[in-house]
């Protein structure tokens, strides 16, 4: 004998695990999306507890990318488009990149599908590229791309798009 194992009914985390917010928080690249979170008030939700998620994560530069003065305008709004674009990027379940196959669609919080493309190199989901996956959280997983998904519903529902 050289212990004694004893079963309990949980998960034991560190105090200190990071959420899916907190890894957008504290990463360089990320500082509009995570301006956006707070500005739409979600990132209370990302941290709720019971809930896990998969986030598509944009960076600074796919930000960038779209029609100058967009973000601005998004943000007149927060509650609104904005928050409905970022709520494009968040799944309410955890998919890591091997559960991401070729043609697999999920359903996005905001109700929205979303298709993977997955050639065993490179995974895009709606056309972004995942740069960096596996972002492993207490209560999710991150995935960094590089372009913001904006559906074409969005763009033909928003002027602003």
């Amino acid at each position: 004998i050289n212990g004694v194992v004893h079963v309990i009914d949980a998960v034991l985390f560190p105090a200190n695990a990071p959420t899916v917010d907190d890894i957008g928080v504290e990463s360089p690249d990320h500082n509009t999306l995570e301006a956006a979170v707070v500005a739409a008030e979600l990132a209370d939700d990302l941290t709720a507890p019971g809930q896990v998620f998969t986030v598509f994560a944009p960076t600074d530069a796919a930000f960038d990318l779209l029609p100058a003065g967009l973000v601005d305008a998004l943000l007149t709004d927060p509650s609104g488009i904005l928050a409905n674009i970022l709520l494009q990027h968040v799944l309410g379940s955890i998919e890591t990149s091997g559960d991401l196959g070729d043609g697999d669609m999920f359903t996005t919080l905001l109700g929205q599908d979303i298709t993977v493309s997955n050639d065993g190199t490179t995974i895009s989901v709606n056309g972004a590229v995942v740069t960096v996956a596996n972002n492993l959280a207490f209560n999710g997983v991150v995935h960094v791309i590089d372009a913001v998904i904006i559906t074409e519903t969005q763009t033909n529902d928003y002027d602003c798009i």
